[in-house]
């Protein structure tokens, strides 16, 4: 059996490696796609002081760090049974906001977007933003570049730091705005909107304008029919910081729709002897393997998740992208909502409308006269949740859940996180697969461009396995090898 290593993986925050196993015949036999890394953030945070975890979690990545702040926080919420005033909870989605808009940008620029700008069979050397500002022009680059420097100003200015922030407090938020940086905060969010609004159309003139990207999009080797996730509002729209996870099945019928606190009722996971990251499922159909339909367990929870789960989009603009997304790929109105895209590759237009909403909401919340009332802290009174404290985002790989458990001192005890890219390994899995299945062909010359149509299946995704590795139970099997200065080996000391 020929065994093909792609290691490593590139354009991804994290480490990993694909294993494709050719079967005698020349076709593929099987394909692993697996996380070597172990980070073990839940072991930890075990004794640490509760009010100490969403600083702590937000290290686990320096990509989205906002992410695991404000779940951490929410959890601290719950915990010590405390509501956040209005200003505070607006000013905890104004940074969030102003976050979704830097990453989306980074992910399309520079990690998913050189697959289609530069194009899949460019080569290495040029599928990178360098390739992307050579393609593009030079305004376009210094445009990127604007966006992310204006934005992480903003979250300097209300986290408190540009990386790792610390602006969040159980009960609250560390500080108020005055009407200064409000205003500061406006003029970002208005060229954010044109930036989102520029970018859309880049995706329209060089994807949807070019019939062989139109055609990988809508080919079979990236199409998986898997449940959907996603947190929507009161009125079923696309919310990235509050609302109830939504569930919905391959045909757009609703499975479930729950609050964060519940989530251990629907989700389970599964752990696998040879990677360290879980497989989240859905408890309600268990797990049955990687295979996708109605009958499977497995769900998705991305940017093309979390369209597919709302009714609609919350912001004007969106909306009409949110519109021609759905008409555009064939999608139907059924009982008044669009049935799910499930053309996996069309995430990257997803993360576009996504880019789009969040620098609208981020504008109406910066027009928002309660934005720089003093009153943003609730100060917990001191009493514990017994059963723990759960808090929920949309990171913008996925549904981020945080769950700790503390003493009566407030001292940690245990620690649950389930993050974005968590939930998708399974789809991952099964994308990496059937597109290494539709592209490798007895006979046919195995080139990098087709090795990098492989990547583009988890790359899609926009994965983060830097935050997504458990230790479970907090131990990882140990091989340390001793040699002599001669290079002989002197002793072999193993825990398993």
């Amino acid at each position: 059996m020929k065994r093909i290593t792609i290691d490593p993986i590139t354009r991804l925050e994290g480490h990993g490696k694909i294993e494709i196993f050719l079967n005698d015949d020349g076709g593929v036999g099987n394909v692993y796609f697996q996380i070597p890394e172990l980070r073990g953030f839940e072991q930890f945070c075990v004794g640490r002081q509760a009010e100490d975890l969403p600083v702590i979690t937000s290290r686990i990545c320096g990509v989205c760090p906002e992410a695991h702040l404000l779940a951490g926080v929410k959890a601290l919420d719950d915990l010590f049974q405390v509501e956040p005033p209005p200003a505070a909870k607006k000013l905890r989605e104004l940074f969030y906001s102003a976050f979704y808009v830097t990453d989306h940008t980074t992910h399309f620029y520079a990690l998913g977007g050189p697959d289609f700008i530069v194009g899949p069979d460019a080569p290495a050397s040029e599928r990178n933003i360098l390739g992307v500002v050579r393609k593009v022009g030079l305004d376009i680059g210094k445009q990127v570049i604007e966006c992310r420097s204006r934005n992480h100003d903003i979250i300097r200015m209300l986290g408190g730091r540009g990386i790792h922030p610390t602006g969040a407090l159980p009960g609250g938020w560390s500080k108020c705005i005055v009407e200064e940086e409000r205003k500061t905060i406006e003029a970002a969010a208005r060229k954010n909107i044109d930036f989102a609004q520029f970018s859309l159309k880049i995706f329209h003139d060089i994807v949807l304008g070019n019939k062989a990207y139109v055609d990988l999009i809508l080919s079979d080797v990236y199409l998986h029919r898997t449940h959907s996730m996603g947190t929507v509002d009161a009125h079923n729209r696309v919310n990235f910081y509050d609302g109830k996870v939504r569930v919905v099945d391959t045909d757009g019928r609703e499975l479930m729709k729950y609050p964060p606190r519940d989530y251990a009722a629907h989700i389970a996971e599964r752990v696998e002897p040879w990677t360290y990251l879980k497989f989240p499922y859905l408890k309600a159909i268990g797990w049955k393997g990687f295979t996708d339909g109605n009958d499977s367990g497995v769900y998705a929870a991305t940017p093309l998740t979390r369209l597919n789960v709302s009714d609609c989009m919350a912001t004007p603009k969106a909306q009409e992208h949110f519109d021609e997304f759905y008409t555009t790929l064939g999608s139907k109105k059924v009982n008044g909502r669009y049935t799910p895209v499930h053309y996996r590759l069309a995430t990257h237009w997803a993360r576009l409308i996504e880019l789009l909403t969040a620098a609208e909401r981020m504008l109406e919340l910066a027009m928002d006269p309660e934005i720089t009332s003093p009153n943003v802290r609730t100060i917990p009174s001191g009493t514990i949740r017994k059963d723990g404290g759960i808090g929920s985002v949309e990171a913008p790989r996925g549904t981020l859940t945080h769950h700790y458990e503390a003493d009566e001192r407030g001292v940690i005890t245990r620690v649950n996180l389930i993050v974005g890219t968590t939930n998708n390994y399974a789809a991952i899995s099964m994308s990496l697969r059937k597109a290494a299945e539709k592209l490798i062909v007895k006979g046919q010359l195995i080139k990098e461009g087709l090795l990098n149509k492989i990547e583009m299946a988890f790359r899609l995704y926009d994965p983060c396995f830097s935050c997504a590795t458990h230790a479970l139970p907090g131990q990882m099997p140990l091989r340390v090898i001793v040699r002599d200065a001669a290079g002989r080996e002197v002793e072999t000391l193993v825990r398993d």
